[in-house]
């Protein structure tokens, strides 16, 4: 820290001067301040001392040699970035902006571009060659490779991941779901097929079409499962895979797949299978889990996650299964004619949010959704879906004169 360069001279603000300056020294900060500083008015200075005519720019030289003086105190990951960004940058400058953007753990479109378009390939080894880890580490290295095609956004995601907040969505999600199973066994002591119990259909949980106007019941029926072995296979497939994206995506844009996925499941049961009740929370799982199947195949080659091939295979077969079970139920004799069992029409809502909605957002890491044009496309097909169910659910009844089941 106390070694000193040869002063700088002062650059002038031209592109063409600043790409003739790389060969310019620099001076090293005589202040205590590090790099990584906790707010940008210090990233500020920090660039304002390479940078006195306030351009917004400094030349790559500078800003390699700023690295170079600074990188023992980077994660190396976060420096590999940082060097990538400089050698992209054929113009010779440095934005500022792409500078902050960076240091601030935010990275806009334009920042990953450079990154993902940069002529230099990361000379280091993959994080999967790296030893000495702890169990935590190695756990948080095993999400990145299971969810992030890409070795960068692995590393990135590596160094950033911090388990603050917690995956709480999904687990609190799932307690919930089994909790209610378990009281609702307890009611109707039984919790192999409860949904042939009789009184079954009395929950004011589960959306029944008799009652569609009750607007809750488009949501809440995620509470109510058919037996101990509907609720059984959606909560492993939610925590095997729910929990990794939670803490990759983060609980919002998760849970925004997850909820969407359950009201597109019990709406399309509006339209689709207009007689019959909805339960459990498969339109969510079939959300995230198609998302995840999508991202995969997109980015096959990016995936390097062990014995991949064979992974979706079983996933593919307990989703096949869980469907399989739900259209057989769905056809069995009524245990309360002339009400059917539950539909198994969620699931296929629920696939149609995965591989749209569910898509943008697992192949988007840290991107802001609202500048992916792909991402408004879907939105707007996604609320227009809505509202089209909702009119349907208002006229569509009386006007097909449809003999709907008596309620509960």
């Amino acid at each position: 820290m106390g070694d000193r360069l040869p002063e700088p001279t002062r650059v002038n603000p031209s592109p063409a001067v600043a790409a003739s300056s790389d060969a310019e020294a620099i001076e090293v900060l005589e202040t205590e301040d590090v790099l990584p500083m906790s707010t940008e008015d210090h990233w500020k200075t920090l660039f304002d001392q390479f940078d006195p005519e306030n351009t917004g720019y400094i030349s790559t030289e500078k800003f390699r040699n700023l690295l170079q003086s600074h990188g023992s105190e980077l994660d190396p990951h976060k420096l590999e970035v940082l060097l990538a960004l400089a050698d992209n940058n054929s113009d010779g400058k440095i934005c500022y902006q792409d500078f902050v953007n960076l240091m601030s753990n935010k990275r806009s479109n334009s920042f990953r571009q450079a990154i993902l378009q940069g002529n230099r390939r990361l000379c280091s080894k993959a994080l999967l060659e790296e030893t000495g880890l702890s169990l935590s580490q190695r756990l948080i290295r095993h999400v990145a490779y299971e969810t992030l095609p890409r070795e960068i956004d692995r590393k990135w995601y590596y160094d950033s991941y911090t388990c603050c907040p917690p995956p709480w969505f999904m687990i609190a999600i799932t307690i919930v779901e089994v909790a209610f199973f378990l009281y609702n066994g307890v009611v109707l002591d039984r919790f192999v097929l409860q949904v042939t119990h009789p009184l079954y259909l009395k929950n004011s949980l589960l959306y029944h079409p008799q009652l569609r106007a009750q607007a809750w019941r488009y949501l809440t029926y995620i509470f109510m499962h058919a037996g101990i072995e509907h609720l059984g296979l959606n909560v492993v497939l939610q925590l095997l895979v729910g929990v990794p994206l939670e803490m990759v995506h983060g609980a919002a844009r998760i849970g925004f797949v997850y909820i969407a996925g359950v009201v597109a499941g019990s709406l399309a049961v509006s339209v689709a299978d207009m007689t019959a009740p909805v339960v459990g929370s498969s339109g969510g799982v079939y959300a995230l889990i198609s998302a995840h199947l999508a991202n995969i195949v997109m980015n096959w080659s990016g995936m390097k996650c062990q014995f991949k091939l064979l992974r979706m295979a079983l996933a593919l077969i307990c989703m096949s299964f869980e469907f399989g079970r739900a259209v057989w139920l769905r056809f069995y004799p009524s245990a309360y004619p002339p009400c059917p069992h539950p539909s198994f029409v969620a699931h296929l809502g629920g696939v149609a949010v995965g591989i749209t909605l569910g898509v943008v957002i697992l192949r988007n890491y840290e991107q802001r959704l609202q500048d992916q044009s792909l991402w408004w496309i879907f939105v707007s097909m996604y609320m227009v879906f809505v509202l089209f169910a909702i009119f349907w659910n208002i006229f569509a009844y009386s006007l097909l004169d449809l003999k709907l089941p008596p309620p509960p």
